[in-house]
Formats: structure tokens, sequence, C-alpha cells
């Protein structure tokens, strides 16, 4: 069955000198504020269609990997991920930069590497944005 997740922006002005609110209509979780400034400048407070992205992308790989060491019968103990996404202004969303650590025992470091690449290519937000480059740097901890 699909699930549909909502959210929406109200915008008022122009680009450079407007401004937004961002909320998570399916979640409630709150109401964020956007700016342009936000966005190609300093984040000063507010959010950025880049951030949330990133905590998406960032949310889908972690699950993602968990799910894929599952089918390899191991089960992580902790996975911290976070994701990095490039805005150039006049170009668009250049990439994503994964950084994943998780502990995960009796797993070596090769099967770490392998399981944790299948699982970028498999992430649901990996797919989405295929239109740019997803770099990743995986690290087993002991």
């Amino acid at each position: 069955m699909a699930t549909v997740r909502s959210a929406h922006t109200v915008w008022n002005g122009d680009l450079f000198h407007g401004r937004g609110e961002v909320t998570l209509d399916s979640s409630h979780l709150g109401t964020f504020d956007v700016t342009w400034k936000a966005r190609a400048e300093e984040a000063d407070g507010r959010t950025s269609p880049e951030e949330l992205i990133a905590a998406a992308h960032s949310a889908c790989f972690s699950m993602a990997f968990s799910n894929a060491l599952a089918e390899a019968g191991k089960t992580a103990e902790r996975i911290h991920t976070s994701a990095e996404v490039t805005f150039v202004p006049g170009t668009g969303i250049t990439g994503s930069h994964l950084t994943v650590s998780a502990v995960v025992p009796g797993l070596t470091a090769e099967e770490f590497t392998d399981i944790a690449e299948s699982a970028k290519t498999g992430c649901p937000v990996s797919q989405a944005l295929a239109g740019i480059t997803i770099t990743m740097e995986a690290s087993l901890e002991a």
C-alpha cells in the first residue's frame, strides 16, 4: 500500500527579499522559516529545501542500511548517518554526501562497506536523487 506524506509552503515577496514558512502537514511537527539567504548563504535559524532533503536522505539511508544488514543476518547496535546536500546558486543541487558509522557485531569492514554501498543504491531517496552525485564515507566502529 502506498503512503503519502505532505507539507506545504506559504511564500511572501520576491525570491531574494521574501520569506516563507514550510509546514510539515503529515507529522504536524511544526512550521519552519525559509528564505533565500538561508538557502544560499547562512541558515541563521531558518531551514532550506536542501536541509530538508539532507534530513530525508540521512533517515532513508539509515533505514535502508538497517534492512540490508538484517538481510545479511546482522543487526546494528547503532547507525549514525549524516547527509550534506550541496546547493550552488544558478546551478542547483549538485550532490549529497553521506557519512555513516555504525556498530555492527560480527561484521567485517569489507562486508560493512559492501552492504553500505548496496544500501546507498537501494535507498529510495538516493534513487529519487539520481540526477546528482551521491558520495559516501562509511566506517565500521568497534
